[in-house]
């Protein structure tokens, strides 16, 4: 059970911060050549997308956007239950292969789901540059891993979590700390 514990982001707020981040790829990759979005499911999707349409505003050209979902990569999952899924697991409508890959995720904690998401990927092609942008970088990092662009970092307890809520997944715009309560009888 979770509890509310406080806003650290509105509607604006994640705005700005996904201008910034677009502005951000942008700027280090020096424009859009060979460079692709890919949203790991399920609210990195609509943050690609965002970011996407954010660049075009900028480049006036719209890198592709593509959605992945890591559940079958997972290590927490067994192995005979993710052989039939990882073919599937997947919605890239471009080659991996010599691209710019920006791979885009709401919230980093500890670094499993990127290496999912990039083993995932790597079963498609050999990108020339996997780059990681997050809206939200909690900290307590378990795998050496450092995102390239970070709208926000906010350093949490264990007991914590953040919820990020976006209009197409949640129908409201907000992130949130919420603090995880222990349960009774425990």
């Amino acid at each position: 059970m979770a509890r509310f514990k406080k806003q650290i982001m509105d509607a604006k707020g994640i705005q700005r911060a996904l201008t910034r981040i677009a502005h951000e790829i942008v700027e280090k990759n020096k424009g859009t050549d060979d460079l692709v979005l890919v949203g790991i499911k399920r609210r990195g999707g609509p943050l690609a997308q965002r970011l996407a349409d954010l660049i075009k505003k900028i480049e006036n050209i719209k890198p592709p956007v593509g959605l992945l979902d890591i559940t079958p990569y997972r290590d927490d999952r067994r192995v005979d239950d993710v052989s039939e899924t990882r073919a599937e697991a997947a919605l890239l409508p471009f080659e991996v292969t010599g691209k710019i890959l920006v791979l885009v995720d709401d919230v980093l904690y500890t670094g499993r789901s990127v290496r999912a998401a990039m083993e995932a990927l790597m079963d498609r092609g050999r990108p020339r540059l996997i780059q990681l942008a997050v809206l939200i970088d909690r900290g307590h990092r378990e795998l050496p891993i450092r995102p390239d662009f970070v709208g926000k970092n906010v350093p949490t307890s264990r007991s914590e979590s953040i919820a990020v809520c976006l209009s197409e997944v949640d129908s409201r715009e907000e992130v949130l700390i919420v603090e995880e309560r222990e349960l009774e009888g425990n």
